[in-house]
């Protein structure tokens, strides 16, 4: 089976998940649901996966917050 990042697929255990890297040795899969997870190429049992990936959202970035003295 032909995959490349980006593609729709699904594991048996995890899932549904998106194709994030994958090469002759390592395939990482970021999982709707389990999240990322790396597997053995040559190992990996992948389906493609019908409709297509959800939305992710992106996480809010974190905001220092200036202490503010008080005034005496």
């Amino acid at each position: 089976m032909n995959l490349k990042p980006g593609q729709y697929i699904r594991h048996a255990k995890y899932g549904c998940g998106t194709i994030v890297t994958r090469d002759s040795e390592r395939t990482t899969v970021d999982f709707d649901t389990a999240g990322m997870k790396m597997f053995v190429t040559t190992l990996a049992a992948f389906e493609m996966a019908e409709g297509q990936p959800p939305v992710k959202k992106r996480p809010a970035a974190r905001r220092r917050v200036k202490a503010v003295a008080a005034a005496s």
